[in-house]
């Protein structure tokens, strides 16, 4: 059969090839378009009819485009049946008390999929983990907070109701008639006390902020006192963030308030003889209060404790300065010894009263000092050393034997 086949091909290349060759006839022998030619014999009706031809290009083109949906309809199944076994796998591990979250959606399922170990899938479902239980506590403290602010918004509504009785309501309109007459008249006779408002730049946006809470209860406690000071706030600018900070506290009400408020320096209101500036930086130590002084605070809150600034200020301009006795009336732990403003103005109102530094110092937080003085400074002291001495020596002799005992143990087992 081979060499039959060998034969009729040799056949073919002598006859035919030569003759297709010739100029004219390529054309006639070849077609352009690619055919196949069935013969008859394959025929099912086995008629005399003409071989049919087909195009080869588009028979592929059929083909092809028939492959790509066997591939797409055989690919679906494989990825959804991929995502289900991950699913199972997640349920069982459920099931065994591993940490897996309780939803997950398809693009989490193929993470954890794409995962290249066993510890890498446990890794990332302890991430999911985690994370669904971080929403959780945040959504149950959310509930929790919207309860209690209804909780407060009911007991507010009903204290309002109480107290909104017509004596109630009258009393609290004829105190603040008493108080605003009061800061009135101390604008005209009242004692001067100047709040220094030139450290903005010192500060930032929360510390200005900060400084201006303890300015109005400041405020509000001199509006309250029984002789108040008349208020000065010098140095105030109407584009400062001082300003502004007011405004947005008391609205409306900052035009109508009982206070002298001025952008220029307290040097140029006042004489300088008469000027005290408060700080604790200060080297002189107030001994009494003076009626026919005028003090002043800077209105500063220092989260860092910049010492010296406003000693260098009052310097600058040659105002004498003084600073609370707070060293001689309190047994102070160690630490600074700034005071809030409002703190300060509770003191300077109760000196102002009684002239007493005890009552008066009891403003001070007591987290600051011990106690108060009873005995001589001096004495104080000697016996305050002498008890951090017996504290160091203490320590330092448990510290001896400690080590004492550990080396001695390390030598025994050698």
């Amino acid at each position: 059969m081979q060499t039959a086949n060998m034969l009729l091909k040799k056949i073919v290349r002598s006859s035919v090839l030569p003759f297709a060759a010739r100029p004219g006839m390529k054309k006639d022998l070849f077609p352009l378009s690619r055919t196949l030619s069935l013969s008859l014999c394959l025929k099912q009706d086995n008629s005399c009819k003409p071989s049919e031809k087909l195009d080869l290009d588009e028979w592929k083109k059929v083909m092809k485009s028939g492959l790509q949906e066997e591939v797409s309809e055989t690919s679906e199944p494989k990825e959804l049946s991929s995502l289900a076994a991950a699913r199972e796998t997640l349920e069982t591990w459920r099931l065994a008390g591993k940490l897996v979250p309780e939803n997950i959606t398809e693009e989490q399922l193929k993470m954890f999929m794409e995962c290249p170990s066993k510890s890498a899938k446990k890794k990332y479902l302890k991430y999911l983990h985690r994370k669904e239980l971080y929403k959780k506590t945040d959504k149950r403290k959310m509930e929790e907070k919207r309860e209690r602010k209804l909780e407060a918004q009911e007991q507010a509504s009903k204290t309002e109701e109480t107290i909104k009785s017509p004596f109630r309501s009258l009393w609290s309109k004829t105190m603040d008639k008493a108080y605003n007459w009061r800061a009135a008249q101390s604008m005209i006779f009242g004692q001067p006390l100047v709040f220094d408002m030139s450290y903005e730049k010192e500060m930032s946006v929360r510390e200005v902020s900060n400084t201006v809470t303890q300015l109005i209860q400041s405020e509000s406690s001199n509006r309250k006192s029984v002789d108040p000071f008349h208020l000065h706030f010098c140095n105030l600018k109407d584009d400062s963030l001082y300003h502004k900070e007011f405004v947005k506290h008391y609205r409306e009400t900052w035009g109508k308030l009982l206070i002298t408020v001025t952008d220029q320096c307290y040097t140029e209101v006042f004489p300088k003889d008469k000027l005290i500036y408060l700080t604790a930086d200060s080297p002189n130590v107030m001994k009494t209060f003076d009626h026919d002084k005028i003090y002043i605070v800077g209105s500063m809150v220092d989260k860092s404790i910049k010492t010296g600034v406003s000693l260098a200020r009052a310097k600058r301009l040659g105002l004498e300065t003084a600073a609370l006795p707070l060293d001689k009336y309190l047994l102070w732990n160690s630490g600074a010894k700034n005071l809030t403003l409002d703190q300060m103005m509770q003191i300077l109102l109760t000196l102002k009263d009684t002239a007493d530094w005890k009552k008066a110092l009891e403003f001070v937080p007591k987290r600051k000092y011990c106690g108060f003085v009873n005995k001589p400074v001096n004495e104080l002291k000697k016996t305050l050393d002498l008890i951090n001495t017996l504290k160091i020596g203490k320590r330092q002799e448990d510290t001896r034997k400690q080590f004492a005992k550990s080396y001695s143990k390390k030598y025994k087992l050698k």
